[in-house]
């Protein structure tokens, strides 16, 4: 597929598209219809192609961004590219897959964090919140985690519906990675009680901050 256009990229996506799964993701804020795998599966077989993948970005249709994010070359962008791209990503799955699987590797990440973090967007204050929790898990080093779960305390409970999702992984995460913090994350997870009744299926684990660190931190002492 050496000279495959966007125009042909674009017929091969449209024959993909299945009614009854836009459906679906239309349920969860997403406005595609093509089927994950058989988009991986078109990707394979792209290859990397980040020229196709700019221009299939520049196109505004969901699931040829997600395309043009797995033919990409992360490494590529500039921070500014990136944070043009984010703030036009307009749905949670084209953000979550630019995220993980291009801004978490580009050299320019920490500098974005730092900047979408405090951002007056919540779309772009959940990305900040993602790599930050990245970092939690990851790299710890130098990040004032007791400053952070102030910031949680203060203003997850009435955050937009998105950032307090991102608020409470990092809360999460820091609890289940940080025995120091463990009792404190636990205290505001009960207290502000985001996520409390959210709806979990048998044999997964709630989002519920408390019952989440203490299943996992259970898990680890169990290996």
């Amino acid at each position: 597929m050496a000279e495959t256009t966007p125009a042909e990229v674009m017929t091969e996506l449209a024959a993909l598209d299945e009614p009854k799964l836009r459906e679906v993701n239309r349920r969860h804020g997403d406005d595609h219809g093509v089927n994950l795998g058989k988009l991986r599966a078109l990707a394979k077989k792209l290859k990397t192609r980040h020229e196709l993948a700019l221009r299939l970005w520049e196109t505004d249709d969901s699931a040829a961004r997600l395309l043009a994010i797995l033919i990409c070359r992360p490494k590529a962008f500039g921070a500014d590219e990136l944070d043009t791209m984010l703030r036009q990503a307009r749905t949670p799955k084209v953000c979550d897959w630019l995220i993980d699987y291009v801004v978490k590797k580009n050299p320019h990440s920490e500098e974005l964090r730092s900047a979408w973090f405090a951002d007056p967007d919540p779309e772009v204050a959940s990305a900040g919140w993602a790599l930050t929790t990245e970092r939690v898990v990851k790299k710890p080093e130098g990040l004032d985690l007791a400053a952070l779960l102030d910031v949680i305390e203060a203003r997850m409970k009435h955050a937009p519906d998105r950032l307090q999702w991102a608020m409470n992984e990092c809360l999460g995460h820091i609890g289940i990675e940080h025995a120091e913090h463990r009792a404190r994350a636990i205290d505001i997870g009960e207290r502000l009680e985001v996520l409390k009744d959210y709806p979990t299926p048998p044999n997964c684990t709630s989002p519920f901050a408390p019952t989440w660190i203490t299943e996992m931190v259970r898990r680890k002492h169990d290996r």
